[in-house]
């Protein structure tokens, strides 16, 4: 295609600037008799008789549209309306094409050339880059059908990692910075796009250690090096992040700034590194060596060193707030013996004050050691155990499969009624609750049969639900500002906090301490509080009114942010309390010591929804550094797994579509599996050895909003929205599971899978 030039003549001479000719494209096919279009923007023509090709006719610039699609030589062509979406209409003696320029446009901006390939053995991933600075990784295990595991862009990683390592830099000395990691000075002009112009293998297993539980060892974690025109990338195939950032001009020694090609190799257990560059404005070629554990260990500051453990390592302090009940028991007298001679010898006092109890945990004060997770049920001689039944006695299966098959289903509620939240009953898993926009609480057993227990009395969707480590008290949040306490047993109100209690709105609200506490969030504030409910059998004094409940601790989040979600082990003991803040920030607050006690920064690109633990269940038996993992999700920006113990993150799980709507995540029992509610009306099973889904776990109509795993059994959860109008709210059972939906418009109704 030629330059513009000018071609008017008249009788005075050749004058330029009057006719200019903006385009030339020379055609295969004779051009003496072809169909010829325009409009206000588009000029249309045929070229080489069956490809149709358009020019703009306002900017020069714009480059031509060709658009492949006839087979036959092109004998029409004509525009359609002047407005968007513009429409063009092209005949051939094989068809008769409608284009819409608008989305054949958008398709030609994506469709960048491919630079660079590169097939992973150790993930079975295939990596490709694009001159757009895009990385697209399919998956290449077998039953995946080479399915896109996610697109990575370079630019965005590369401007989120230096943010990342800016924020570490500024807690250490300035003599302990490194040079390397400044970025560019003032003046320097950044990268519009950052092309992938070579990919290469990268062995950092002795730099970068990942946990050794649930098939995350280092063995598997495959790291890559992307070479760009502005620098090195060393890029994590597991949680698709960058370690380590080389920017040429960051070294003023270098001969070449601006690559235009690149090609780089290191050896495995080898520190050094090989890159061979050329310069895309000159004429040089280089050879660099690379210190890959300098690099790398430049910009990852000391955030490896914390030690954080969800299992407790000391006993409770004395300054502790945890501690505050068991000192100020010890040191209240006993209350007089005064009793009627009709009654019984029952204390009147809460059933986790009773010293007789082995589950509430307070025959000694302070404790002196700290119970791990529980670990085989069958190995328990109390009560409980010798009365479970059936399958519910055994132990959980550990290499059972994730589910794959709906079993039950099971009409909630008639009518609009979103479910919001479910959840099994965290000691037997007998139980199961579910929140529902009606201002409803239900109480099903696990197995769906009988009628389920109605809880009425908040005025607003019930967005929170959680169940008693004993499994006798429910606790529910509302969009109405309350807090209500529910006790199974008499299916009846125990206690209710509302709106003068907090200044904020609970966001998140559990039991913690094994009972001991209500641990919630409201506003920037962490909150425990410390209730006591009446257990007296007598029906008339039952109706004096004893409950109640007291804040013994409060602690404001770094910067006072919002909390968005929070989560603490409630089935042992444990000080740690993580909380995620709308800035994007993900805080451990240990409050055996009641401060803060690490942060990390941009967690995700949008505010974390939920923070889900690896608890497992009293029925399973794990590694004790299993339950440091810990799972975050955000609209539109995938799962992360974390280890607490660095605060690093092990592992991306993307596939499931969650644009827009807060969809839920659970852990199963046996710490294989993490499961994901979707807006396409599946629930998603992933494998924590794989960064895409194993499983998808269909019959929902409408989106899957929350998910929950049975403690007990291999069976998963799962709540979400019914788009049908016509039928009724229910539960869909699949094996190994349960699934919720919500509702997302009016008039839909919602049903939760099994």
């Amino acid at each position: 295609m030629g330059e513009p030039r000018g071609i008017f003549c008249s009788a005075q001479g050749c004058v330029g600037d009057v006719i200019i000719e903006q385009r030339l494209v020379e055609s295969k096919e004779p051009a003496s008799h072809v169909p010829l279009a325009c409009s206000a923007q588009y000029c249309a023509f045929p070229v080489d008789g069956n490809v149709l090709c358009l020019w703009n006719t306002t900017d020069p610039s714009y480059q031509p549209l060709t658009l492949r699609g006839h087979h036959e030589p092109i004998t029409a062509v004509a525009f359609g309306n002047t407005v968007s979406p513009l429409l063009i209409c092209s005949a051939s003696q094989d068809y008769v094409i409608m284009w819409s320029l608008d989305e054949c446009r958008q398709k030609v901006l994506q469709a960048f050339p491919l630079l660079s390939l590169l097939i992973d053995a150790k993930s079975r991933q295939l990596v490709t880059g694009c001159a757009n600075g895009q990385l697209w990784i399919f998956s290449l295990v077998e039953g995946h059908h080479f399915r896109c595991v996610t697109r990575v862009s370079l630019k965005k990683k590369s401007e989120s990692f230096s943010r990342r390592v800016e924020s570490r830099l500024c807690c250490l000395p300035e003599e302990s910075q490194h040079p390397c990691t400044h970025g560019l000075e003032k003046g320097d002009e950044v990268e519009a796009s950052l092309p992938v112009l070579g990919l290469a293998p990268c062995d950092l297993s002795a730099i970068v250690s990942a946990p050794c539980v649930c098939g995350l060892s280092s063995e598997t974690t495959s790291c890559l090096w992307i070479g760009s025109s502005a620098g090195l990338f060393i890029f994590n195939l597991a949680n698709f992040e960058l370690e380590a950032v080389l920017h040429y001009r960051d070294f003023r020694s270098l001969s070449i700034h601006v690559a235009g090609s690149c090609a780089v190799m290191s050896k495995a257990n080898d520190d050094k590194a090989i890159c061979l560059l050329t310069s895309l404005f000159g004429r040089k070629i280089v050879m660099l060596e690379i210190r890959v554990a300098a690099l790398v260990r430049s910009q990852q500051g000391h955030d490896a060193g914390r030690h954080l453990s969800v299992l407790p390592r000391t006993c409770v302090g004395p300054t502790s707030p945890l501690c505050f009940t068991t000192a100020k028991e010890s040191k209240t007298p006993p209350a007089p013996q005064r009793q009627s001679a009709g009654r019984s010898t029952v204390k009147d006092q809460p059933l986790v004050f009773h010293t007789k109890v082995r589950s509430s945990g307070y025959a000694s004060a302070p404790h002196v050691t700290m119970f791990s997770p529980k670990a085989n049920t069958r190995k328990r001689g109390d009560h409980s155990s010798r009365c479970r039944d059936g399958p519910r006695s055994k132990e959980y299966p550990l290499e059972s499969s994730p589910p794959t098959k709906l079993y039950k289903q099971r009409v909630l509620a008639h009518g609009p009624a979103a479910a919001h939240c479910v959840q099994y009953s965290a000691g037997d898993g007998q139980w199961l609750a579910c929140g529902l926009a009606n201002h409803l609480l239900l109480a099903f057993r696990a197995d769906l049969s009988g009628t389920p227990t109605v809880f009425s009395g908040h005025d607003g969707a019930v967005s929170t639900v959680c169940w008693s480590h004993d499994s006798r008290w429910l606790l529910s949040a509302s969009q109405d500002g309350t807090l209500r306490l529910w006790s199974l047993r008499r299916a009846e109100l125990a206690l209710c906090l509302g709106k003068d209690v907090f200044s904020k709105p609970v966001r998140s609200a559990q039991f913690y301490y094994v009972d001991t506490f209500v641990l919630l969030s409201s506003g920037p504030e962490l909150q425990l509080l410390k209730y006591h409910i009446d257990t007296c059998k007598d029906e008339i004094q039952r109706y004096k009114q004893k409950n109640r409940c007291k804040r013994v601790f409060r602690l404001p989040t770094t910067g006072r942010t919002e909390i968005t979600s929070l989560s603490a082990v409630n089935d042992f003991y444990s000080y740690l309390v993580l909380t995620a803040g709308r800035n994007r920030t993900l805080e451990v607050f240990d409050l055996n010591a009641g401060r803060s006690a690490a942060m990390t920064v941009e967690v995700h690109s949008r505010p974390v929804h939920q923070i889900c633990q690896n608890k497992g269940s009293s029925f399973t038996t794990q590694q004790h550094e299993a339950y440091n993992l810990f799972a975050t999700t955000a609209s539109g920006d995938g799962i992360k797994l974390w280890d607490l113990r660095t605060l690093r993150c092990e592992r991306l799980f993307e596939g499931h579509p969650n644009h827009g709507y807060p969809c839920g995540i659970a852990f199963s029992p046996c710490g294989r599996y993490v499961a994901s509610g979707a807006e396409d009306r599946h629930a998603y099973m992933y494998d924590l050895g794989s960064s895409t889904f194993s499983h998808r776990l269909a019959g929902h109509t409408d989106t899957v909003t929350s998910v929950a795993f049975s403690p007990a059994a291999p069976q998963v959860d799962a709540v979400g929205v019914t788009a049908d109008w016509q039928q009724d709210a229910g539960i869909l059972v699949n094996h190994g599971g349960i699934s919720a939906p919500s509702r997302m418009r009016s008039g839909c109704d919602h049903a939760v899978a099994c």
